[in-house]
């Protein structure tokens, strides 16, 4: 019989925020696959958790992935978790759980649903989000631009990530495009220093650049819908 993949969410940055059901699919599992094993062990040992662990990430090879394909099939219950947050989003998850599911079929894959930037951003942004588009972390230099033109032309709500060495770079370009457009700035997620800005795209540029906004940390950006 077929093991099943768990597809684990795990906290963006306060690790209280973990399920009851995600430590214990933990806890149960044969092994777990992380994006970073040295990220994941610190949430292990947080709830003594002991379990064997080997990495699979956007550089991983093939081999890899094989390994896991060839676990499930040998009835393995495998736990899949990513630095932070829900698997399949903004990172590599998606390729391996779209070969698990060919490999072993439909009922090989399991979500264990939990902490997503995108919904925690989107639930204190006090914008309208029964549609919205995400568009993930921008190109670093290939069709970056086009993306960008993309985000400006879009009426609905619009979600981006960014990191920190690259925020100046993307409030810049979003100001020279939809400089008066609603903006959320939404950083370091659940964590200490968490910091949440409103206000139009031109002003929380300056504040950014007038460092009243930090530049630390991991962004979430939320365009606020064309009215």
């Amino acid at each position: 019989m077929a093991g099943v993949l768990y597809v684990v969410a795990t906290p963006i940055g306060n690790l209280k925020d973990i399920t009851l059901r995600a430590l214990e699919t933990l806890k149960s599992v044969d092994r777990i696959v992380a994006e970073d094993t040295r990220v994941t062990a610190k949430l292990l040992a947080r709830y003594e958790i002991r379990k064997p662990m080997f990495s699979l990430h956007a550089r991983s090879s093939e081999r890899a992935v094989q390994k896991v394909l060839e676990l499930v099939a040998d009835g393995e219950a495998i736990a899949f978790v990513t630095d932070a947050g829900t698997p399949g989003i903004s990172d590599p998850g998606a390729y391996l759980v779209e070969k698990v599911r060919a490999r072993a079929g439909e009922k090989s894959i399991v979500p264990i649903p939990g902490p997503s930037a995108v919904s925690a951003a989107l639930s204190v942004s006090g914008m309208n989000a029964d549609e919205f588009v995400f568009f993930g972390f921008p190109p670093h230099k290939k069709g970056r631009q086009k993306v960008l033109d993309e985000v400006a032309r879009t009426a609905r709500t619009a979600v981006l990530y960014e990191s920190p060495h690259r925020a100046a770079k993307l409030l810049g370009e979003l100001a020279a495009r939809v400089p008066e457009r609603r903006l959320v700035i939404a950083r370091e997620m659940t964590k200490m220093f968490e910091e949440i800005a409103v206000g139009a795209v031109e002003e929380l540029r300056g504040r950014f650049m007038e460092e009243k906004i930090s530049g630390k940390g991991e962004f979430v950006l939320i365009l606020g819908p064309v009215k």
